[in-house]
């Protein structure tokens, strides 16, 4: 009860600040915007098709395992108390400059249209090395700020090829302090899985498609192939670390991530009942998003499917729990299943980023999805669908649909000032949702 009611007063002291605007940045090609109505498109996925018969439905079904709490605490207790947020936002020790500042290659990496609003390069030191981002989440999806702070999460990935054995593959998130537009900085804290009983951790070694904040979990998504579906993270349980070495874990003197100054142990997971993800059987989670326009809210998943493929891909949906002692996790029954709340399948591959969301007065929800291009280079297209229509931005004089950013990762919608963020293999940035649905009509 202690921690439900630091969090109830977290929330009822978190004070939006109001919608920033900003003038679309300037891009090296026009573009024309036109639907599909007016234009072919070779590519077009279609209207979602609902998934409904229990040999589909059946597929998704999870099993939550929950880390012990006595492993979490005896972890705690080794480490030093756990801090929050705010002790990794007042160390941060990187900056993100804004797209005037950044390289004509970094600006290249944003979509043609519609065109970001505002947009930020990371520090270069990060994006020449060997790990590469794919996803976001805000304090938007956390209902607004947090600790008074507006807080933007962005996870990355180690190449699981480059670099030393011991960190290929690892997953980070960079806690970047939003607070000011003109001046974002960020810290990079290393996610890990308690092990032995909470006497030692191991790295997260974990392709982070998809992440969402909602309560005070964070939620992401593990390597395709296996069993395990999501990793839940409690963002009041971050540790920092007091060894600086390439090793990840408990070393002689103390605890050391990889040269990373803190670690956030997970304190739940979530597997596919059915076994490992396959074509055939349970998909496998690409992309994630909230959708707070659910009731209750939901978490929305795309499958990862290959680019060049042409296996259909499924979107689906799952209720968060209701209940206050069980903040961010996924709604359970007795046995400590999940069922999904809704699914469909596409025909769009290779999904990077997903979003579900309800119009006032509209009698659906809207899927958009964000895809990579066939041959997995260059800039991605953006659609907008429901189970009658598909739309899409069309680009430059040809009226391609590729118009989206390159290499793009997930999408995140902040409720409170109506934008959405996502990132590009270089850049994160954020433009006004309208525009986006002004270019999709």
């Amino acid at each position: 009860m202690k921690h439900r009611g630091r969090h109830r007063r977290r929330r009822r002291g978190a004070a939006l600040r109001a919608v920033l605007t900003g003038t679309a940045l300037a891009l090296t090609a026009a573009a024309t915007l036109i639907s599909t109505s007016q234009a072919g498109v070779g590519e077009d996925p279609g209207p979602l098709t609902p998934l409904t018969s229990p040999a589909d439905t059946g597929r998704l079904r999870l099993q939550e395992h929950l880390v012990p709490g006595r492993s979490l605490d005896r972890l705690a207790a080794a480490m030093g108390r756990p801090v929050g947020v705010d002790a990794v936002l007042r160390g941060a020790d990187r900056r993100l400059r804004a797209a005037d500042d950044c390289s004509a290659d970094d600006r290249a990496s944003l979509p043609v249209a519609p065109a970001a609003a505002r947009a930020y390069c990371w520090d270069p030191a990060d994006t020449e090395g060997d790990w590469r981002p794919a996803s976001v989440t805000t304090s938007g999806d956390a209902d607004g700020a947090w600790g008074g702070h507006r807080v933007v999460l962005a996870g990355w990935t180690h190449s699981t090829t480059a670099g030393r054995p011991g960190e290929r593959g690892l997953a980070r998130v960079a806690f970047v302090d939003a607070d000011d537009p003109a001046h974002l900085a960020y810290r990079w804290v290393l996610l890990v899985v308690p092990v032995d009983g909470g006497r030692d951790y191991r790295g997260l070694v974990s392709d982070v498609s998809g992440m969402v904040w909602h309560e005070d979990k964070l939620l992401v998504t593990t390597t395709s192939g296996g069993a395990d579906a999501l990793y839940v993270y409690d963002l009041d349980r971050i540790q920092r670390t007091t060894v600086d070495a390439p090793a990840v874990g408990r070393v002689p003197g103390g605890w050391s991530a990889d040269g990373h100054g803190y670690v956030l142990p997970a304190v739940a997971s979530y597997r596919f009942a059915a076994g490992p993800c396959s074509a055939s059987g349970p998909p496998c989670p690409g992309a994630l998003a909230l959708d707070r326009g659910s009731a209750p809210d939901s978490l929305v998943a795309a499958e990862w499917t290959a680019p060049d493929g042409d296996r259909r891909a499924r979107l689906w949906r799952y209720a968060f729990d209701t209940d206050p002692a069980r903040p961010g996790l996924l709604a359970t029954d007795g046995a400590g299943r999940v069922d999904a709340v809704e699914a469909y399948r596409t025909r769009a591959a290779g999904i990077r980023g997903v979003l579900s969301y309800r119009k006032a007065g509209a009698d659906r929800a809207s899927w958009y999805v964000g895809r990579l291009p066939g041959t997995q280079d260059g800039h991605g297209g953006l659609w907008r669908q429901d189970t009658e229509r598909t739309r899409a931005a069309h680009c430059g004089a040809d009226a391609s649909d590729r118009c989206w950013a390159r290499d793009s990762g997930s999408l995140s919608y902040w409720r409170a000032t109506g934008e959405v963020w996502s990132l590009s293999d270089r850049m994160l940035f954020a433009l006004p949702l309208a525009d986006l649905d002004h270019s999709l009509d």
